[in-house]
């Protein structure tokens, strides 16, 4: 299957073009060769550069493949000004689904956001959302409202996978690049590794319809949310060693 990956050069999408290699043909797309720097090259597939928002971009990524994983985000300054979360999150989720449907692609795997546990004790199942009122939250809450949109009204398939603190457990990082000691482990945490496993196994399931699934790797985080789904709909492991941080 010849797969492209939005947002290929961040710390997920790098998960994901790892996780992808040796099953499937890769074209991997980012802004531009400076995106590319922190993580440095990758040479397992092609690579491409666009801006999300840009529609002909993304329609021009999409030519020729089978699947997409959309990993891009802007999490930005939280400033009242800021556009990017309009621009890149919504916009460009827009342009993806879109052209999507224009190419009749249908193996979608959307990379959302969630707490696991809500503050008010309510079970996260697929029909319950955070209550976050800021800029990212909203933005990744229309996200996940557009891909429920696009699903029922051109039938897509569509995966959203809501992770909340995504880490290395492999390397000990946080996303951000800090050392996680003991004492640093919370239920929302959830290894890139197993959020990448997820991605692939979404787009290589053949009966998928539209699903909203919860990743976190903590065996406490299925009395909060629905990570029991995402290990019976797509037959996932969560095999990153949390227990090292507690």
């Amino acid at each position: 299957m010849k797969v492209v990956v939005f947002g290929a050069a961040g710390w997920v999408g790098r998960a994901i073009l790892n996780n992808l290699a040796g099953h499937h043909e890769i074209r991997a797309c980012d802004r531009g060769p400076e995106a590319w720097k922190q993580g440095g090259p990758w040479t397992g597939g092609e690579i491409i550069h666009g801006d999300i928002a840009d529609y002909d971009s993304v329609d021009q990524a999409l030519d020729g493949m089978d699947a997409i994983i959309h990993a891009a985000v802007y999490f930005g300054a939280h400033d009242k000004d800021d556009l990017g979360p309009f621009q890149i999150n919504l916009k460009g989720l827009w342009n993806v689904l879109e052209a999507a449907r224009y190419r009749q692609l249908n193996r979608i795997v959307h990379i959302g956001s969630c707490h696991v546990e809500h503050p008010n004790g309510t079970f996260f199942t697929a029909d319950v959302r955070r209550p976050d009122g800021s800029l990212y939250a909203v933005s990744k809450r229309l996200q996940e409202e557009m891909c429920r949109q696009f699903h029922e009204a051109f039938d897509l398939s569509i995966a959203v996978l809501r992770p909340c603190s995504i880490i290395d457990s492999r390397l000990g990082l946080s996303k951000y690049g800090n050392k996680l000691e003991p004492g640093s482990w919370s239920t929302g945490m959830v290894c890139r590794h197993d959020l990448a496993e997820a991605c692939r196994l979404a787009i290589e399931k053949d009966d998928l319809s539209f699903e909203v699934l919860h990743m976190a790797g903590a065996a406490e985080a299925d009395e909060f949310c629905n990570t029991q789904q995402a290990r019976e709909v797509l037959g996932l492991e969560f095999k990153g060693d949390l227990d090292q941080f507690r």
